[in-house]
């Protein structure tokens, strides 16, 4: 079960596309969906998460919890929707194009991405910009 949960204002519309979206996208990696937590926060919030939990003193847009078992994906993924919107505003798309990337993001690290090298960046960048596609074509089938 996905859910999506708001620490902040922010609350994302369509739930239901964003969910089948998100499961398609673990089904084509050969993983389920189990029991995934999607908390929306705003930068304060996560950037506590990030000291307390990863001793990292720096502004992220997203952290993930990895509890996966076997092929069944389970996590706490934080985003914060402050750090999206800057980065949608730095990297020149709308809001909704960088949510999707970041939410992709977090199913993706679930799947066993990696993103600290350029090669592994790279390979993740790749694999977001597909599932953003998976969405725009799910959505022209309904």
């Amino acid at each position: 079960m996905i859910l999506f949960n708001s620490l902040n204002d922010f609350n994302l519309r369509q739930k239901l596309l964003y969910k089948r979206w998100l499961k398609e996208l673990a089904a084509l990696e050969g993983y389920k969906i189990g029991d995934i937590n999607y908390i929306f926060c705003d930068d304060e919030y996560l950037l506590g998460v990030n000291q307390q939990y990863l001793q990292h003193d720096t502004y992220t847009d997203i952290i993930t919890f990895d509890y996966v078992e076997g092929k069944i994906l389970n996590g706490d993924i934080y985003i914060s929707t402050e750090r999206v919107r800057e980065n949608a505003r730095i990297y020149q798309v709308d809001f909704e194009n960088e949510l999707k990337r970041v939410l992709s993001h977090g199913v993706l690290h679930l799947c066993g991405y990696k993103d600290k090298t350029d090669a592994d960046a790279a390979q993740m960048r790749e694999k977001e910009n597909f599932a953003i596609s998976l969405f725009s074509s799910q959505i022209s089938c309904n």
